[in-house]
């Protein structure tokens, strides 16, 4: 029987919940919140829909009750202001962070951080666990880089699914898009009729901003990244061995080390199997390493990195 847990049922957890349930991932889906009743809540109007999604049992339990898990979702957390950089969370919710980490003694299975910022948060889930590296994964950048493909797409009238592009580093004001590599079909995207250069920095920048301006008009995101972790789960779970754009601690990668960001990586049902040196130019990677120093200077910064 496949079980997945999620701890923290606000806006983010709630959608990861119902694209869970539609797309028929596990047979078990455990909930569990800090605020008294919530999950319970949750979990009752999940089960009353049973009827429009495959056979899965949903209850509210506390989280030593989801060691057994194939994967736990954390979105517990803070949320940001219009007016907040997802760093700004930063002590808040590493807080958070290393009180659910005590909880989770004893859990072996793959652990799915969604909570921001993600890219400092699943460098400490991962310290503050013991986890193997590869089994504590953040969503890094695979919802900027679905930004991104349907941003490119809607210009050039092409399905996003035609697109092949990545965002890397931050999942943040840092984050880099990879323009040199970026095609359609296998049709540099330079060369795309229609397309010019001096689209990009207007995308990069909207990708960016995107967080801000959805917050700015409903107070939060939520739909998409429910969307984007639901499938990362059912990828993993049914081991389809994908590459894909996530965070997770580095070891070796273009010199990087004791930090979390985003690279393209083979991820199966073990987890993080190995992190590619995607092809970069030369603005590119420097870029992509100023975007790793924030990263690790916001982690060098909390009293948590000693």
């Amino acid at each position: 029987m496949i079980s997945i847990g999620i701890i923290g049922l606000g806006w983010v957890g709630s959608s990861v919940a119902i694209s869970v349930l539609h797309r028929g991932i596990c047979q078990e889906l455990l909930l569990n919140d800090a605020r008294p009743g919530l999950a319970e809540g949750e979990a009752m109007d999940f089960n009353h829909g049973s009827s429009f999604f495959a056979s899965t049992e949903v209850k509210a339990v506390e989280i030593e009750d989801m060691m057994h898990c194939n994967a736990i979702v954390i979105t517990a957390g803070r949320g940001g202001s219009p007016t907040e950089s997802r760093l700004d969370l930063l002590n808040d919710n590493i807080r958070i962070a290393k009180e659910i980490s005590e909880q989770l003694s004893g859990f072996k299975g793959i652990l799915i951080v969604v909570a921001n910022p993600v890219d400092v948060l699943t460098y400490f889930y991962q310290k503050f666990t013991g986890l193997p590296v590869g089994r504590v994964i953040g969503t890094g950048t695979m919802l900027d880089t679905a930004r991104l493909r349907e941003m490119v797409g809607r210009r050039i009238n092409v399905d996003p699914r035609s697109v092949h592009a990545k965002v890397i580093g931050e999942h943040g004001d840092s984050e880099v898009v990879l323009w040199s590599e970026a095609d359609i079909g296998g049709t540099p995207l330079s060369q795309w009729k229609g397309w010019d250069a001096s689209y990009e920095e207007e995308i990069a920048q909207k990708v960016k901003r995107a967080a801000y301006d959805i917050i700015q008009r409903k107070g939060a995101t939520n739909h998409a990244i429910g969307l984007v972790t639901a499938t990362l789960l059912k990828w993993i779970l049914r081991g389809e061995r994908r590459i894909i754009t996530l965070s997770t601690v580095l070891n070796g990668p273009l010199g990087l080390s004791n930090l979390a960001t985003s690279l393209p990586s083979l991820v199966s049902e073990y987890g993080v199997e190995e992190v590619l040196e995607v092809s970069m130019n030369k603005a590119e990677k420097a870029a992509f390493l100023h975007s790793a120093r924030v990263i690790s200077d916001a982690i060098q910064g909390t009293d948590y990195a000693k």
